[in-house]
């Protein structure tokens, strides 16, 4: 089927592009030395030394991708990566149309998209200085509203595909159905247990080696994504 391809194609770009663009952004603004005094010198608030954050949590993916001339690289491939859920998750409405027989926009299509559009969103408007508390706290709500839709689109879909594994079972490993549908509870039962500690003050490194490895395994799911569907001609 055609949109299988597409989708296998798809699902690593959406995994290898923002994964490359944030640590291309942690590497530039650990050696940030290298650029000194060429035009694209690093922004002072946009520096720091040797760290591991998803370890440590010595920075945050906000800082080490905000500023010049990090944001060069994480604007366009965030925004790049929106377009291509977008794609992924109307190629995958009309699989599972055909597989089901029917013609319906499903509901992981609409939180699919809706996630692509505030991912879009907060990388248009990361960095970008507004003195008004307001802008920082809507900046934390669309943030937060790409992952709470990126989650529930996932999780329907994965839902879909236990309903039809025995019909679709000729093209797909059932292994890494169950692997998806593993990674998506982790990732809303660490997002339920973490709620009280990101919603209070402090544990900043805490938070910051979360939103690290957090955005990894959100990523994560469409890598699966390559390994679920077999190769179909």
């Amino acid at each position: 089927m055609n949109e299988i391809a597409q989708i296998r194609k798809l699902s690593l770009w959406i995994f290898f592009i923002p994964l490359l663009a944030i640590n291309l952004c942690l590497i530039i603004s650990q050696n940030y030395e290298v650029l000194e005094n060429t035009f694209l010198s690093v922004d002072m608030l946009g520096r720091s030394g040797f760290s591991i954050p998803y370890l440590d949590g010595s920075l945050s993916i906000s800082r080490a991708s905000r500023t010049f001339p990090q944001y060069l690289i994480f604007k366009p491939a965030m925004i790049f990566t929106a377009v291509i859920l977008y794609y992924y998750w109307s190629n995958n409405n009309n699989l599972i149309n055909k597989f089901y027989s029917s013609n319906i926009n499903y509901k992981f299509k609409t939180f699919g998209i809706l996630s692509a559009v505030f991912l879009a969103i907060h990388s248009i408007f990361l960095g970008i200085k507004f003195d008004i508390q307001i802008y920082k706290l809507m900046r934390r709500v669309v943030l937060l509203l790409f992952i709470i839709f990126e989650l529930i689109a996932q999780g329907i879909l994965v839902y879909h595909f236990f309903k039809l594994k025995e019909k679709i079972s000729d093209l797909i490993n059932k292994k890494i159905l169950i692997l998806k549908a593993l990674l998506v509870s982790i990732l809303i039962v660490v997002a339920i247990l973490s709620l009280p500690i990101l919603i209070d003050k402090g544990n900043t490194h805490f938070k910051h080696a979360l939103e690290w490895n957090y955005f990894v395994g959100v990523i994560l799911f469409y890598f699966f994504t390559r390994l679920f569907w077999r190769r179909t001609t």
